[in-house]
């Protein structure tokens, strides 16, 4: 991979190491939608808040969730081997909070309201978008597993209101009115 000079026209010649700072600094101008991923099966009911979603074929209809390996939904979401990718709303800021800290899963799902996908992940009420997922494959890339994921369902909310992560705060994304 090489690296692409600075915005600004400057030219180096030797860039310098990407650090691990620079670089969660940099993918924090990255704005992106916030999820909760859910998993429910043999391996329990689990979730957790991601922005690292996004959409790799539409045949078959296939996304990719990057999961952290250390975290307490990675053994769940394996062992069960499916997951419900739930795009939050405008006002789901708590929801995103608490799905992305150390609350235990049971208090997770005790906010919101939840129903079964055909998979039996738990898809968010309310959510602007769920994609009801079978985990094809997975890779392995560092600390994380990248999780192809087939959508086999798809259920839309009534919100036109998305709640976007940039700049590591939250956001409020509109869709067009009707003028």
């Amino acid at each position: 991979m090489t690296q692409c000079s600075p915005l600004d026209g400057a030219s180096h010649n030797a860039p310098p190491p990407v650090t691990r700072q620079g670089y969660r600094n940099a993918m924090a101008r990255l704005g992106a939608a916030v999820n909760i991923v859910t998993t429910d099966g043999p391996g329990g009911r689990h979730g957790f808040t991601a922005s690292a979603v996004c959409s790799v074929t539409d045949s078959p209809p296939t996304l990719l969730v990057c999961l952290n390996k250390g975290s307490s939904a990675a053994g769940p979401v394996h062992a069960n081997g499916v997951v419900c990718i739930n795009t939050l709303a405008a006002g789901h800021e708590p929801l995103s909070n608490l799905f992305g800290g150390r609350t235990p899963p049971d208090e997770r799902f005790a906010s919101g309201t939840w129903h079964m996908g055909a998979t039996g992940a738990p898809m968010l009420v309310g959510a602007v978008v769920a994609f009801d997922c079978r985990i094809v494959r997975a890779v392995e890339v560092g600390t994380h597993d990248v999780l192809f994921c087939e959508v086999i369902g798809v259920a839309e909310g009534g919100s036109d209101e998305s709640l976007i992560y940039y700049d590591r705060r939250y956001h409020t994304l509109s869709g067009p009115t009707d003028d």
